[in-house]
């Protein structure tokens, strides 16, 4: 549920694109430095969520999901503006996320996080039950 005063939205149209670009090139350790024309193809490829300030408008929480909406998602960039944190809206954002994607039924959904674990098992969110099976490929 959404702290009184703040509202979720799953409209793209929504973000305040220059802020969500601001918070993850300079604030997100997994962002930092990323161009803006990167930052935007993330955007546009992806299905993307907010929280809201109702009183001013202003954005305050950023998530988006890159999926191909039948069998898997991966939520990556949550982020949440370190003037509103402690009010809950990493869990709403989350939940909001959640809401969203469960008539999708998909069968995974992953993330990868330094410091949010509490927040994700919260979401059913658990580590890799068989890591050796999962593999990355970095290009630098």
């Amino acid at each position: 549920m959404v702290p009184h005063g703040y509202r979720f939205s799953s409209d793209i149209n929504d973000l305040d694109r220059d802020l969500v670009y601001a918070w993850l090139s300079t604030e997100a350790y997994w962002a930092l430095g990323r161009s803006r024309v990167v930052q935007e193809a993330a955007i546009d490829s992806s299905l993307n969520f907010g929280i809201f300030d109702e009183s001013t408008g202003r954005q305050v929480a950023y998530a988006r999901i890159v999926t191909d909406s039948a069998t898997f998602a991966w939520l990556c960039d949550v982020f949440v503006d370190p003037s509103a944190r402690g009010r809950g809206l990493g869990v709403a954002l989350i939940e909001g996320v959640h809401t969203f994607l469960e008539p999708l039924r998909l069968k995974r959904m992953l993330l990868a996080t330094q410091d949010a674990h509490g927040l994700y098992q919260k979401f059913g969110f658990e580590a890799l039950p068989n890591p050796e099976r999962w593999m990355i490929r970095s290009i630098s």
